[in-house]
């Protein structure tokens, strides 16, 4: 009844001016990728939109700026080349927020390029290790290119689509993306320590991946009755769910589930989720869903910024003005978690870069962008100890950040901002 078609065939279906949506993460279908980036000659002004994505992404090469142009809603390496080279555009958003941006036609698409497991007996296919946004793109593209791929976990939520709703699609055998986290090193352990000194029993953790999520991870083995309900999760969690020690039976929002809006890992990982009732996978405007978040007593969310100043203004998507990331799901989960009863919201962070430059500053970059505002912080952790700044005047805060900033900067780092206050 459903017959394929060859990569080739499935993209001629895009035009010139057309909008492109691409399945996020680890998700992303690099087959039909290549297939739209080799027809770059036959294409003008596509704009392809997308979060982060895993794999080459040949569209944003600057020499194809004629027949693409990427708007990203989250910048991850393969794209960040193509701000300064003018081929890219960048659309601050939560995640809670972008499937309204489909849901309301605020930004219409045309095609959207996805990947799902094979269908089951019932003509189901799965998407799998990314839902966010997805779902969304579905409803509101004019049509819908997959591929079907058997090495993508069939992952139990939202994700279920029927065979019928896809337009087109294409039989790959693609491996899934693997990401695997660097083993933390001596700073990172250190934060990890302070931060699962922070985190009780019976508390719900948002984190993400990445050296200091799995530090923390690493330190959790003799709690007891953990949730999951986070935007993202990796390895780091599943040696704890086998454990009990990440069970849910204490969660106020789908209690007894780990619950996630997209994954990245290593093959491990992606089997481990494969057909797996426990690992629930919903729409990003569900999972970072604040209200939602909120209901779940102890909510502890740990999130990273790139600097920090004194006041407790943080800048998570930028360096300066160069644009590095994205909003996400920061805010989501730092208000989810302030208003949860007994919950923490937690920025973590080294005290300095790799060049020793300190990120906590007295003033933050010209055109650093404002993820999470000062009056939205709460706990800020780095190597050297624990701030919490809730209910701190501006001046109480520069005295505890400062006290938490590398000592060759402390000094230098209050003086400056009174400084200027003066």
């Amino acid at each position: 009844m459903y017959k394929s078609k060859t990569p080739e065939e499935a993209v001629k279906i895009i035009k010139s001016n057309d909008r492109v949506y691409l399945q996020a993460a680890a998700a992303a279908p690099q087959t039909l990728i290549k297939a739209m980036s080799d027809r770059h000659e036959e294409l003008k002004n596509v704009e392809v939109c997308q979060l982060h994505t895993e794999g080459p992404a040949p569209y944003a090469d600057p020499a194809l700026r004629d027949s693409f142009h990427v708007n990203s809603f989250f910048i991850g390496a393969n794209i960040r080349h193509t701000f300064a080279a003018g081929n890219g555009s960048y659309t601050p958003v939560f995640l809670s927020e972008l499937p309204l941006l489909f849901k309301r036609n605020i930004i219409q698409l045309d095609v959207a390029m996805i990947q799902v497991s094979p269908p089951d007996k019932h003509g189901y296919c799965s998407l799998g290790v990314t839902v966010a946004a997805t779902l969304a793109a579905i409803d509101n593209a004019k049509h819908v290119i997959a591929q079907v791929n058997p090495n993508m976990p069939r992952t139990h939520g939202d994700g279920i689509i029927h065979i019928s709703e896809l337009d087109t699609f294409v039989e790959v055998n693609d491996p899934i993306p693997e990401v695997v986290p660097k083993t933390p090193n001596e700073v990172e352990q250190k934060i990890g320590d302070l931060i699962a000194e922070l985190i009780e029993d019976e508390s719900t953790l948002q984190l993400g991946i990445g050296s200091i999520p799995n530090a923390v991870l690493s330190r959790l083995g003799n709690h007891k009755n953990l949730g999951l309900h986070t935007e993202m999760f990796s390895d780091g969690v599943i040696d704890l769910i086998l454990d009990d020690v990440i069970n849910g039976n204490y969660k106020g929002v789908n209690p007894g589930r780990a619950l996630a809006t997209f994954l990245m890992g290593s093959k491990r990982l992606y089997e481990y989720v494969d057909d797996n009732p426990f690992i629930e996978m919903r729409e990003a405007d569900y999972v970072n869903d604040v209200g939602l978040i909120m209901q779940n007593p102890k909510m502890v969310a740990i999130n990273s910024a790139i600097e920090l100043d004194v006041t407790g203004q943080v800048c998570a998507d930028s360096i300066g003005m160069r644009l590095y990331s994205g909003v996400g799901g920061q805010m989501d989960f730092i208000r989810g978690a302030s208003l949860s009863e007994g919950g923490k919201a937690i920025i973590a962070l080294p005290s300095v870069t790799k060049k020793g430059v300190s990120r906590i500053v007295p003033f933050l970059k010209q055109g650093a962008g404002v993820v999470t505002t000062r009056s939205h912080v709460h706990f800020v952790v780095t190597e050297y100890g624990v701030a919490n700044l809730f209910g701190k005047t501006i001046k109480q805060r520069v005295k505890a950040l400062s006290e938490i900033a590398h000592p060759d900067h402390r000094e230098d780092i209050s003086r400056s901002y009174f400084d200027k206050m003066h």
